[in-house]
């Protein structure tokens, strides 16, 4: 269930950290929790939110949970974000 805005789950940099260490497959709570320098507990409520905003999904395997990226959550954030593209690169905008 989406609960939580997208936007306001990646706004943490320990989440974007989780993301991005997702990314390259899925992670236990414990594999994550060693990049970090937060507590395990600490990870698994950033993990929380992640899941909340659709961001990630995890899945039991014995009694470990594999958390993964859910590329399906991105897209509101990708619709959002690609209207900018549009903007950028139409005749008379500026850069910045």
């Amino acid at each position: 269930m989406m609960t939580a805005d997208p936007f306001e789950a990646i706004a943490d940099p320990n989440r974007r950290h989780l993301l991005e260490e997702l990314r390259r497959g899925g992670k236990t709570v414990g594999e994550l929790a060693l990049g970090l320098p937060i507590s395990r507990p600490a990870v698994s409520q950033h993990l929380k939110v992640l899941l909340d905003a659709g961001l990630v999904s995890a899945r039991a395997e014995g009694t470990r949970r594999i958390y993964s990226v859910r590329g399906s959550g991105f897209l509101p954030l990708n619709i959002w974000l690609d209207q900018f593209w549009n903007v950028a690169d139409a005749p008379g905008a500026t850069a910045v």
